[in-house]
């Protein structure tokens, strides 16, 4: 049922139809009602805007999360679409000229943007490896990460990266605004969530006050203010059965080039321990499509709105193990439990300046996420290599798991720390926030 009109002299909306079709309960008449991934999309979309009383907005997450509803893909999608629409808009024909001008393009990496991000709640409270990782892929990959400060754990995103020494980003100034003139010098930038998400304020204390994770603990990977230009991205999550769920509304989100991991041990990264099990989106042909094929822009499709689309969007399962990627197993009790902020900064720092000796397990864990995102991305299918100075230019064509080059991703990685561009790119990145923050 869709929000019902406010009462006079209200600001609230009244979602009570919805709360009633979704507890089950028979409305007047007797009869009974599903809701639909519209209808909740457009109650939560209400949230964003102060349009819900905190009672009902406490009701409908407690619905969405004990009906199973917030696990529903195409619920996911919706609500992820809603929360994209009411945050800070970013200039998106500023952002193509980035990919034209910045983007390099290598394999099938066509130079967009990228991101790497966990849900978040596996109870590991791991090292900051997905920020870490993003900071080192992004010697060859333009990143847009998306995210906040620790919620569930002891040192968010934001946290590591305002923790770092001796001079920290400005995350606060990296806006909607200022994203183009920061990427002209870096092919890093760290969207910060409540400078792109302000209506996520409203909604913040109370989800502190309900004893389970919401709906938005899953929105979040699905909420990137660049969503419409990220051309690949890695989604940790978890719990393996929210695994092809999610990955299911990614892809019917219109995303083409990805893959949602959940280690064995329900941690939303690539497991250094052992098994990971992985969803790979594939993007395919369509045998179909009548459009045109050879156009240098990559949006291109078909005149048709209602014609086939130009490709088509495959699931894949597999699983990865360390050996995979040519590295050993360690345990999890070795890069957890996670540090304070500072604590982590400076391994962080240690990482960078090649200070970690080969085998450390934190390094090892960053190799296999950084690596991974490498090869989604799809510069390790080239078969030739020219990443600068001191690459030798072997490629490694040795495939594992669903056919791709992981261990040649490694040998990327380890480039990356090893000549110090995984740290030049940080550095350009503070130094471009800071510049941002003068403007």
């Amino acid at each position: 049922m869709a929000p019902e009109t406010a009462a006079k002299g209200s600001l609230n909306i009244s979602i009570s139809g919805l709360l009633r079709d979704l507890s089950g309960n028979a409305d007047t008449t007797g009869s009974l009602k599903a809701a639909t991934a519209d209808e909740i999309a457009a109650a939560v979309s209400l949230i964003f805007d102060n349009r819900l009383s905190e009672t009902q907005c406490a009701a409908l997450l407690t619905c969405l999360h004990f009906t199973g509803r917030d696990r529903d893909p195409l619920v996911l999608a919706k609500c992820g679409q809603q929360m994209r629409d009411a945050a800070t808009q970013v200039d998106r024909q500023a952002l193509r000229k980035v990919v034209r001008t910045r983007g390099r393009k290598e394999g099938s990496y066509r130079g967009g943007f990228c991101d790497l991000v966990g849900t978040g709640g596996d109870g590991w409270s791991t090292f900051n490896v997905s920020t870490t990782a993003s900071i080192v892929a992004s010697t060859l990959l333009l990143f847009s990460k998306h995210g906040n400060r620790a919620s569930s754990s002891t040192s968010g995103s934001a946290d590591l990266l305002q923790a770092i020494t001796p001079r920290a980003p400005v995350i606060e100034a990296v806006t909607a605004k200022a994203l183009p003139s920061v990427y002209e010098s870096s092919n890093y930038a760290f969207l910060f969530a409540p400078t792109f998400h302000p209506g996520m304020r409203h909604v913040a204390p109370i989800r502190k006050q309900l004893p389970f994770r919401t709906i938005f603990n899953l929105l979040g990977p699905l909420a990137n203010p660049v969503e419409g230009s990220i051309e690949a991205r890695i989604v940790g999550v978890a719990k393996q059965d929210i695994g092809p769920i999610f990955a299911e509304a990614l892809r019917l989100n219109g995303a083409r080039k990805g893959m949602v991991v959940c280690g064995a041990e329900q941690l939303d990264e690539i497991s250094c321990a052992g098994k990971t099990d992985c969803w790979r989106l594939v993007e395919r042909p369509n045998p179909a499509f009548r459009g045109p094929r050879d156009e240098e822009d990559e949006d291109f499709t078909t005149s048709d709105e209602e014609g086939e689309p130009r490709t088509l969007v495959d699931i894949e399962y597999f699983s990865l193990h360390p050996s995979d990627f040519g590295l050993q197993t360690h345990p999890l009790s070795e890069v957890s439990p996670g540090k304070m902020p500072k604590e982590n900064a400076a391994k962080l720092m240690e990482l960078l300046q090649s200070e970690l000796p080969t085998g450390n397990p934190v390094l090892d864990f960053v190799l296999l996420n950084t690596a991974a995102m490498f090869v989604i991305a799809g510069v390790c299918d080239a078969d030739t290599s020219d990443m600068g100075e001191f690459d030798d230019g072997e490629v490694i064509r040795e495939t594992g798991p669903g056919g791709l080059r992981w261990k040649e991703g490694v040998r990327r990685a380890r480039w990356a720390l090893e000549t110090g561009q995984a740290r030049a790119s940080l550095e350009r990145y503070i130094e471009a926030s800071h510049a941002a923050a003068r403007r």
